[in-house]
Formats: structure tokens, C-alpha cells, sequence
């Protein structure tokens, strides 16, 4: 026995040696990263903007990234990507930009912004070249901005126009004998849809047919501008499938030129005045972010608050990657009591969730309010719950492509009784102290009274909704009613009947909401802050680890249908500001 222990306690100690080793060996290895040299550019560099990258709202910086060595591998934000190319277009280092617009894994909403980055970026009279093997539309969309475009000469381009498609469930459901109970408020909310039809109602088709075609004349608008096409010659070769092949492409003036890569690095070598044998000096711009300081020489004292509402919004405590009612509670209240922060914009990406949770931001944003300058940048989506916490501010920008609105609410409680008894031979049974002691079983479906004790609930909180974007956007109830209903609205058309105030992305709330403070110079400050790296090592890398392997397990196919199922979840927490869990454009 004595043995045992001591071997016991020999290997416990060597166990927390390990531990405390290990520790300060990180600290140690980011202490030397961190005193590094700082990277450099080059003289006669060019940009490389690849779409292929998700730039995304908020950041949080992987804890181990320093261990590559690599500082082109960490992927800034949408934010600090257009605040790139702005300081690109003023940098003399930097020549052009070389823009890859392949597949393009940010949504049109985070396009427009880009795009418009690019846009600017050629009033410096740099160049902008872009590039692809096969180039989608979402892809073409940002290239179209660029001074020439070329596609490989075996490649492909997709000219085809806009599809949005609805997985639906009830056949599924109906099989394995559920039932959802569904209750909501809004003849045009369609999120539950999925779980109540087989296929789109009537009012779905239209709200739907209406912002996709929004979205899409937005589109062509765009590069029949850029591309000096008529708009009218681009929406015919979409519906004859004209663009078939890269030759297509070039025969319809929609590409400049059909190389292969060594022959575009050719022409950016001869724009660079360089020889065909020397190296072009390529910079990422994860490179260029650690190569750049964007806030050099800005040493003033007041301050703009950067809140991003990113995900879905629920109800609790901090969970990464959602909108929690109690963290963002707590975070608005202590930027209203930060004497510093002068103004605030409230950059809103979320097609909503939780009602109550919604409610609990909104009223912290109307405190905020009274004390300082609000202002809504609404990213990709900025519906339903989203837009609950929008409505309060004192001026809305939202992209063309931004969807918004979605003023509706939702519920729903499974009856189960089908899918126990008959598939898995289950039954239930039980007694009560009352008719409404066992409300919400899944067991059994609702009675008449219960039935109206939910919808009564559905319609308690639309009242409130609405209310709220009546008092916030100063438009009559009717009015208001009139426009909600749940019906999703594009961003350009959201203006037109008050939801939002101006067309613009995230630096012109910036601007907005310094002109309502009176500031003429100010720093911005980006919350919520990024966690210590303690933190990220014990909690966000082992999520990201646990997601990554989970997506990589199910593949790109299955993988999305995880996510769905994974939001299906939050449905039975209370009424639901929800738009529909994915709107997908192709």
C-alpha cells in the first residue's frame, strides 16, 4: 500500500509539473512572438483580396495562430478588410489589388460593403484586376468592380439569375407521427412554415419572388453600370442560358480576357513595370492587417462604441456565437456608463430569436438612448428579433441587399403522442391538480383552452413588437401593422416605407453617428472585447475544435442540415422573433 502511494503522488506530481511547464511554455513562446519583428511590406506590392475567405462580422482570434508563424493566416473582419483597402488606396506600397472571385463565401450583404470598398479603392487610380478559375455570380458580383476581369480559358462562369429554396418537414414529421403545434402572428412569417406545409404558402411566394427580385435587379443594375451593358441584354442571356463557357463570357464583353494564372501575373508584372522573371509581391491581408497600424496618429480622447449583434438572439447567459440577453444587457449598460464613449452603433447581423431576450436589449438600447447618439448598421440580416433591437435607434442604415423587417412573431410545442405510442410503443399517463396543471406536455396534444392561452401569448408580444416600431420609427399603428405582418423586406425597399433611414454599410453609421455627437475626431472601440487567451484555450478553441470536426465528419452536404436541426432547439424556448433559419440566394 505504502508503494502504491508513493507512486500514486510521484505521478500526481509529475502530472502537475507537466501542467505548469506546458503553461508558462505558452506564455513564453507569445512573449517571444509578441516582441518579434513587426512584418514589413515591400515596396510595389499588390493586395490580395480572396473571396474564398469568410471575412465575418466579429473575430475572435484563434489562441494558437502565433504557433504557424503565419501572419497571413488570421482572416480579419468584414470591418478591418474594408478599413484595409481604404488605407491600401492612401498606402504608396501598395500598387493595386488582385482580387480572386472564385466561390465567394461571404453573404451579398458582406458583398455590397466589399464591393463598395473596391469601388473606392479605384478613385486612387491603382489598379484592381480580378481573377477566377470558375466564377460564380456571387463571385461576378465583386468582380465586376474591378478595371479588368479575367477568367481561365477551361473554366466557367454562371449566368443564370436568382433561386431561393425552402426545405420543408412536415411530410418527415407526419411519418414519424409528430405533430407541430404551430402559433403565430403575421399572415407573411413563414419560419415555421418548414413544419406546417409541404410547400410555400401563397403570402411566402410573394414576399419572397418580391425581395429576390429586388435583390436581383440590384444586381444587374450593378453591372450593367460597371460593365457598360444594357441591363435588359443581361437578364436575356440569363434566360436563354447564353454564358455557357469562358468563351461565352468574353464573346458578351462579361470578361475581359481568358488566361491562365502565369499569364495574369503577366499582366501585373507589365502594369507594376517590372520584368516577366521577377516576383510580384503578393500581400494578404492577414499580412497586411499585422503590417498596418490603422489607428496611428489618432490620439483623441472620445471615443465611438462598435457593438456587434451577431447571431441569433437568446436568452441567458454568454454562449459564442449568439446574441445572449444577459451579456449584451450588462455590456450596454456599462458602455452608457463610460463617460469616454460619445456615441454608439449597434451593427445588427441576426435574423432574431428570442422575443423576451429581444425585449430585454431593446430596453437597455432605449437607456442608452437618452444619454447618447444610437445608430443601426444593419448587416446581411437584420429581421425579425433583429430588428426589434434595431427600431429604437435614432438613425438606420441598411445595405441594398440587407434583408429586414420580419415584424412577426411565432411559437410552437411538438405533440409527441403519435411518434411514442406508434413507434416506439410509449404511453404516457399521470395525474393533475388542475385542466392546465400539465400545460405544455409533449405527450399530448393541446387542448381549445390551451390553444388559446398560446395564440393569446403570440399576440401579446406582436402587439409589443409592433408597438415598439411604432413608437421607435415614429409611424402610426396602422401603418405599421400594415407593413409587418412578418413580411421580409430588402434593405433599398425598407426605406421607402420607414423601417430604415439610408442606404449605407458600417462607416457610414460611423459618420452618422459622429455628426449626432458633434465629434470631429474620435477613436473607435470594438465590442465585445476579445476574450484573454486563457479563456479562448480552455473554451472557444476546444468549441472550434468540436465544430470543425463535426463539419468535417458530415461533409459540406450534410453538414448545414446539423445546423439546422441544432437551431430547431431554441424554437420551444417562448415566442419567437425569427425570420426563416436560412434564406439562401443562388
Amino acid at each position: 500500500m505504502r508503494s502504491f502511494f508513493k507512486t500514486f503522488f510521484a505521478s500526481f506530481l509529475a502530472l502537475v509539473v507537466f501542467t505548469l511547464t506546458a503553461i508558462f511554455t505558452v506564455i513564453g513562446m507569445i512573449a517571444v512572438v509578441s516582441s518579434g519583428t513587426e512584418t514589413s511590406i515591400g515596396d510595389k506590392s499588390v493586395l490580395v483580396v480572396d473571396i474564398s475567405e469568410n471575412y465575418p462580422e466579429v473575430v475572435q482570434e484563434d489562441p494558437l495562430l502565433f504557433l504557424q508563424d503565419d501572419p497571413s493566416a488570421n482572416i480579419p473582419s468584414l470591418f478591418t478588410t474594408i478599413r484595409l483597402i481604404e488605407h491600401a488606396a492612401k498606402d504608396d506600397k501598395i500598387k493595386g489589388i488582385y482580387l480572386k472571385t472564385g466561390y465567394n463565401a461571404n453573404s451579398w450583404g458582406s458583398s455590397e460593403e466589399l464591393r463598395k470598398a473596391i469601388s473606392k479603392f479605384k478613385e486612387s487610380k491603382k489598379f484592381v484586376f480580378a481573377y477566377a478559375e470558375v466564377m460564380p455570380q456571387s463571385g461576378y458580383y465583386l468582380a465586376s468592380a474591378a478595371d479588368s476581369i479575367f477568367l481561365h480559358p477551361q473554366g466557367g462562369m454562371e449566368w443564370l439569375g436568382f433561386s431561393s429554396n425552402i426545405i420543408f418537414l412536415k411530410g418527415m414529421l407526419d411519418k414519424l407521427g409528430i405533430e407541430a403545434q404551430v402559433f403565430y402572428a403575421g399572415k407573411f412569417k413563414s419560419a415555421t412554415e418548414p413544419f406546417r406545409a409541404t410547400a410555400m404558402t401563397a403570402e411566402n411566394k410573394l414576399q419572397t419572388s418580391v425581395y429576390l427580385n429586388d435583390l436581383y435587379d440590384h444586381f444587374i443594375q450593378t453591372v450593367a453600370n460597371d460593365r457598360k451593358i444594357s441591363d435588359n441584354n443581361l437578364k436575356d442571356w440569363a434566360n436563354t442560358a447564353a454564358i455557357q463557357t469562358s468563351y461565352d463570357a468574353k464573346k458578351y464583353g462579361l470578361i475581359d480576357g481568358l488566361m491562365y494564372d502565369d499569364e495574369v501575373k503577366g499582366v501585373i508584372l507589365n502594369k507594376l513595370g517590372k520584368k516577366s522573371s521577377e516576383k510580384i509581391n503578393f500581400v494578404r491581408l492577414g499580412e497586411y492587417a499585422a503590417a498596418v497600424n490603422l489607428n496611428e496618429g489618432n490620439n483623441a480622447t472620445d471615443k465611438i462604441a462598435i457593438i456587434y449583434a451577431d447571431g441569433d438572439i437568446i436568452d441567458g447567459d454568454d454562449m459564442n456565437g449568439y446574441i445572449a440577453s444577459s451579456k449584451y444587457r450588462s455590456l450596454i449598460s456599462d458602455i452608457r456608463k463610460n463617460k469616454s464613449i460619445k456615441a454608439v452603433v449597434l451593427r445588427v447581423n441576426s435574423p432574431g430569436g428570442s422575443a423576451l431576450a429581444s425585449d430585454v436589449i431593446w430596453r437597455e438600447l432605449s437607456l442608452l438612448k437618452q444619454e447618447k447618439p444610437l445608430v443601426v448598421s444593419m448587416g446581411n440580416l437584420a429581421a425579425s428579433g433583429g430588428y426589434y433591437i434595431s427600431c429604437i435607434a435614432d438613425s438606420v442604415f441598411a445595405n441594398n441587399n440587407t434583408l429586414t423587417g420580419s415584424i412577426g412573431v411565432f411559437g410552437m410545442i411538438p405533440n409527441m403522442r403519435g411518434f411514442f405510442n406508434n413507434k416506439l410503443g410509449i404511453t404516457f399517463d399521470g395525474v393533475a391538480t388542475g385542466p392546465y396543471a400539465n400545460f405544455g406536455s409533449i405527450d399530448r396534444p393541446l387542448n381549445e383552452g390551451e390553444r388559446k392561452i398560446f395564440q393569446n401569448g403570440i399576440d401579446t408580444v406582436y402587439a409589443v413588437f409592433t408597438k415598439r416600431v411604432a413608437d421607435g420609427r415614429k409611424l402610426e399603428a396602422t401603418q405599421v401593422d400594415s407593413i409587418a405582418q412578418g413580411r421580409v423586406w430588402t434593405g433599398k425597399r425598407a426605406i421607402k416605407i420607414g423601417l430604415t433611414d439610408k442606404v449605407g454599410g458600417l462607416q457610414d453609421a460611423i459618420s452618422s453617428a459622429a455628426k449626432l455627437a458633434k465629434l470631429s475626431s474620435y477613436q473607435l472601440r470594438e465590442y465585445p472585447e476579445p476574450v484573454d487567451i486563457v479563456s479562448q484555450i480552455t473554451g472557444q478553441y476546444k468549441k472550434n475544435i468540436s465544430e470543425n470536426a463535426t463539419a468535417t465528419t458530415l461533409g459540406p452536404e450534410l453538414y448545414p442540415f446539423f445546423q439546422y436541426v441544432q437551431q430547431i432547439k431554441f424554437m420551444g424556448n417562448g415566442p419567437q422573433a425569427r425570420l426563416p433559419f436560412e434564406v439562401k440566394i443562388k
